[in-house]
């Protein structure tokens, strides 16, 4: 099924913990559920984004955009159920609610113009708003506007994909 969507995320583990590679751990199943007593409440979870952009903007990929990550759970966007077959996913190391670094939004918007160029991706959403009730990630923290206005920095390479956070062209 053709890429059309990219759902944007937050997680720290444990959460408002940063730098550490839980993260990295969840996603290749490795994390050692007794490290941390958060760990038990989500212990055996399932997961993983094709990509991760830390505090820094470091950018990391775990899951081929040619393959289907377990990202988005039970969802839908505009009628179309199940967003993990025709996204991909990119999760922000921060908690949601509270803000994300500037390299982390320079990042993404890199990320995204690289990703409208190769896959037909017409819009990017956050998590919660593909699962609203059930996830709120990223939240009100995430400055959508400031990711607009790192897409307008790079024309005329902004794709011509828009999200609907973004705003016209």
């Amino acid at each position: 099924m053709p890429i059309s969507l990219a759902v944007l995320h937050s997680i720290s583990l444990p959460p408002g913990e940063y730098g550490g590679d839980a993260i990295e751990e969840l996603f290749t199943n490795r994390l050692d559920w007794d490290a941390h007593p958060y760990y038990d409440g989500i212990r055996g979870l399932r997961v993983s984004a094709h990509f991760l952009v830390r505090r820094d903007g470091a950018l990391l990929q775990f899951v081929s955009c040619e393959q289907r990550a377990w990202h988005a759970g039970r969802s839908v966007w505009q009628g179309r159920e199940d967003c993990n077959h025709y996204s991909i996913g990119i999760e922000l190391e921060g908690l949601e609610g509270q803000s994300f670094e500037p390299a982390q939004y320079a990042q993404v918007a890199r990320l995204l113009r690289v990703l409208a160029a190769r896959y037909p991706i017409k819009e990017a959403v956050g998590h919660d708003d593909v699962a609203p009730g059930r996830k709120f990630d990223p939240g009100a923290g995430f400055d959508w506007q400031m990711l607009r206005q790192q897409l307008r920095r790079q024309r005329p390479a902004l794709p011509r994909t828009v999200a609907r956070h973004w705003g016209s062209p």
